[in-house]
């Protein structure tokens, strides 16, 4: 699996630890920055990553922030993205299998621990192609594409 993944400066650290452990995993990983612990404009690391995953270079993409809120919100601007600011590994689950979600966001807040189980819950979980969800997002589609 292919991934890309960005921080803000607050989630820099965070950031190094999941490459580390998604390349453990046999995942390929981007690193679309930041790389410095001086404030940055968080936006624009999630647009990078929200645009990697529409452009077919990486199959899903994760974001971190001091919440993971304000990467969620850039990241949605991507037209394409459906990205999830989770908390718990039943969203990771929901939101891959309902909403095929293609980048998540986290905070750089949570222990390591929970973040590795969020992100191996993220990666390994497929969508379920039911009926019902398909037609919801296909419905997001269409007013994104309006």
């Amino acid at each position: 699996m292919k991934l890309s993944i960005a921080s803000d400066h607050r989630g820099v650290e965070v950031k190094k630890e999941l490459i580390t452990y998604l390349k453990s995993l046999g995942c390929e990983v981007i690193d679309y920055g930041t790389n410095t612990t001086t404030s940055v404009d968080y936006p624009e690391y999630a647009f990078k990553v929200g645009q990697s995953v529409v452009d077919g270079v990486v199959d899903l993409g994760i974001v971190i922030c001091g919440t993971g809120i304000g990467m969620s919100i850039a990241c949605n601007k991507v037209k394409g993205v459906r990205c999830a600011k989770v908390h718990t590994t039943k969203e990771c689950i929901l939101t891959r299998s309902h909403n095929d979600a293609n980048v998540i966001a986290l905070s750089a807040k949570e222990s390591m621990d929970l973040l590795k189980e969020l992100v191996h819950t993220f990666i390994t979980t497929p969508f379920s192609n039911e009926e019902r969800h398909i037609r919801r997002i296909t419905q997001i589609k269409e007013y994104e594409n309006a």
